[in-house]
C-alpha cells in the first residue's frame, strides 16, 4: 500500500443559529511504521495562503495501517470563509517524508460540495467511530457510494458474537445526511456524484459489535469489510504500563517522574505497575513526600488510586518497593513477602503488592506489581508462592489475573521455561507481537522453543493466566531513546486489553 493515502475529504457550508459557517473533513490511511510520527493536511483556501492543519489517530486497521481524521470549522462572523480548497497529504516518520499528492496535481475540493471520494473508491464508511459507549442504544452507519455504481440496495450485516448470529439492517438513500448533522442548506451537497445511504444498528448491552457494508445494484454486488478486518466496535480496552524506575538513580530524577506522569496522561493509560519504588530510609520510618509512585501520581491532572508497600533497603538509603496506579476504583489490597526472607537489610527480601481493579465493561481484574529476585537467589521459590497467592485470590467474578513487574528471568532462560512449564500464565507481550512463536511455545510446547528467544533480552513481563476473559490487543516499549527518551535503566512495556473473542473476518453471505 502507498505510506499515506486519502480516503476522503468533505466540504460543507451550513447556517446555524444564523452563522454561516464552512466544515472541511479529512479522513485517511498510512502505515503504521513507527509510533513516532506526524501528520498533517498542507492546504489552501481561496485567499491563495498555505495552512498546515495536524490530523490526528483515529483507530487501527488490521496489523499495520491507521486510519487518521481531522475536521475544522470556519465562521463567517470571525474571518472569511476558505471558499474552493486545494490539499496535499504528509507523513513524516524516522526521519522519513511520504505525500499524497494526487500525483504532483494536489487535490481539489469544492465549497459546499459534500463528500468526495478518492483515488477510485466506490464505497466509504463516513464518520464511523472505533469505541462503544454505555449511553448508546443504537449506533449510526454513514455509507458513501460512488453515483456511478448505481446503488439500489444497501445494507449492514453486523454481529454482536462473533459472527456465530447476523443481522441485516437496511439503509435508507438520503438525499444530504448533511441536514440532519447541522441543518446544512447545502447548495450541491453531492456534486461529485456521491449517493448517500444510512442505516442504525441496535448494540444495547453489547460488548463488542462487528459488521460490514452490503452495496447491490440489481447486477453487481459490492461488500465493503474495511479490507478483510470488519469494522469492530467494542467497549473501552485498558491500558497497563509496567516500568522499574531504577529506585532514584537516575540524573534529573525529578522532572523523569515528572515525564512519566505526562506519558500516562497523553497516552491515556489505566493502571500503571512500577517497581524499585524508593523514598528516602531516615532510619527505615520512611519519607512519603519523597515516594517515587507518589510524585508520579501528584503529576498527573487527576491522582490515580495508589496501592504501594516496601521491602527491603535499596542501595543503602531508599527504601525500595512496589507500586500499583489504577485510574478505576481498587479494592482487596494487599501486599506479602514471597521470598524466604523477611530481612529488610537483604536485597532478596521480595514483597509483592496486589489489588482489584474495577474496569468498566470488563469487570474485576486482579493486578500484581512484583519485582523478584534473580533465579539462583530463590525466583522459583518466589514465583510458585506469587501463583499460589494469585489462585488463592481468583473466583469466578474475577475477570482475569495479570502478574506483572520485574521478574529478573531472561526470555527462554530456565526461569522463563519455569513460567511456560506451570502451564498457568502466557507471556502479553509475546502474544502480542510474536504470533509465531507464542505458539509454539505456550501452545504446542515446541521441543526447540528456547531458540527462537535466543535474541529476546526481556526481563520485565505481564504473565496473564490462561482461562483469563480478556486478551491483549497491543504492546508496545516505552522509554525508548526514540520513543519518549530513557527514564531508567529499564524500558516500559504497554499494552493494551479488551474482551476476549476470536478474530475472525466476514465477508458477507
Amino acid at each position: 500500500m502507498d505510506k499515506i493515502q486519502l480516503l476522503y475529504v468533505e466540504n460543507i457550508i451550513t447556517r446555524k443559529h444564523q452563522c454561516v459557517q464552512q466544515e472541511l473533513t479529512f479522513f485517511l490511511q498510512i502505515e503504521n511504521i513507527h509510533y513516532d510520527k506526524q501528520v498533517d493536511i498542507i492546504w489552501s483556501g481561496e485567499e491563495g495562503i498555505w495552512h498546515t492543519l495536524p490530523v490526528q489517530y483515529h483507530s487501527i486497521n488490521g496489523l499495520n495501517k491507521e486510519y487518521w481524521r481531522t475536521s475544522c470549522v470556519f465562521s463567517l462572523a470571525q474571518q472569511a470563509l476558505p471558499g474552493n480548497i486545494q490539499f496535499s497529504l504528509r507523513f513524516r516518520v524516522e526521519g522519513a517524508e511520504y505525500w499524497d499528492n494526487n500525483h504532483g496535481r494536489n487535490f481539489s475540493s469544492e465549497a459546499d460540495s459534500g463528500i468526495k471520494l478518492a483515488h477510485h473508491r466506490r464505497v466509504q464508511n463516513i464518520g464511523f467511530e472505533a469505541l462503544l459507549h454505555d449511553e448508546s442504544a443504537d449506533i449510526p452507519v454513514v455509507v458513501a457510494v460512488d453515483q456511478a455504481f448505481n446503488a439500489k440496495k444497501v445494507s449492514l450485516q453486523w454481529s454482536t458474537d462473533n459472527w456465530q448470529t447476523v443481522y441485516h439492517s437496511p439503509c435508507q438513500s438520503r438525499r444530504s445526511y448533511w441536514d440532519d448533522k447541522a441543518q446544512s442548506n447545502a447548495r450541491n451537497p453531492n456534486q461529485y456524484g456521491t449517493q448517500i445511504w444510512s442505516g442504525r444498528i441496535a448494540t444495547a448491552d453489547a460488548g463488542r459489535l462487528q459488521y460490514i457494508i452490503c452495496c447491490e445494484n440489481g447486477e453487481q454486488t459490492l461488500w465493503d469489510n474495511n479490507e478483510g478486518n470488519n469494522y469492530s466496535l467494542q467497549q473501552q480496552q485498558f491500558r497497563l504500563l509496567i516500568l522499574n524506575l531504577h529506585c532514584y538513580q537516575e540524573e534529573n530524577q525529578l522532572e523523569k517522574f515528572s515525564r512519566i506522569a505526562g506519558v500516562i496522561h497523553e497516552l491515556d493509560i489505566d493502571i500503571v505497575c512500577l517497581q524499585e519504588v524508593a523514598e528516602y530510609w531516615k532510619d527505615g520510618q520512611g519519607d512519603w513526600e519523597s515516594n517515587a509512585a507518589k510524585l508520579i501520581n501528584d503529576h498527573l491532572p487527576r491522582p490515580f488510586h495508589l496501592h504501594t508497600d516496601w521491602s527491603h533497603l535499596g542501595f543503602g538509603q531508599y527504601r525500595e518497593g512496589v507500586a500499583i496506579l489504577s485510574r478505576f476504583p481498587l479494592s482487596n489490597q494487599q501486599s506479602r513477602y514471597v521470598s524466604d526472607s523477611e530481612d529488610v537489610y537483604n536485597i532478596h527480601a521480595r514483597k509483592v503488592v496486589m489489588a482489584c481493579a474495577h474496569i468498566p465493561y470488563l469487570g474485576a481484574i486482579n493486578i500484581f506489581s512484583a519485582h523478584l529476585s534473580w533465579l539462583e537467589d530463590g525466583f522459583q521459590q518466589q514465583f510458585s508462592r506469587l501463583h499460589e497467592w494469585a489462585v488463592a485470590n481468583a473466583h469466578a467474578d474475577i475477570k482475569a489475573t495479570l502478574l506483572c513487574g520485574d521478574f529478573n528471568i531472561t526470555a527462554g532462560s530456565s526461569g522463563y521455561q519455569y513460567v511456560v512449564d506451570s502451564n498457568a500464565y502466557d507471556d502479553q507481550y509475546l502474544a502480542a507481537n510474536e504470533q509465531g512463536v507464542f505458539e509454539k511455545i505456550f501452545r504446542v510446547n515446541d521441543s526447540h522453543w528456547q531458540g527462537l528467544l535466543t535474541d529476546d533480552y526481556r526481563i520485565d513481563y505481564i504473565f496473564m493466566n490462561k482461562n483469563s476473559a480478556i486478551q491483549v490487543t497491543s504492546a508496545r516499549l516505552l522509554f525508548t531513546d526514540k520513543d519518549y527518551g530513557r527514564v531508567s535503566d529499564h524500558c516500559g512495556y504497554l499494552m493494551t486489553f479488551a474482551p476476549k473473542v476470536e478474530m475472525l473476518a466476514h465477508e458477507g453471505d
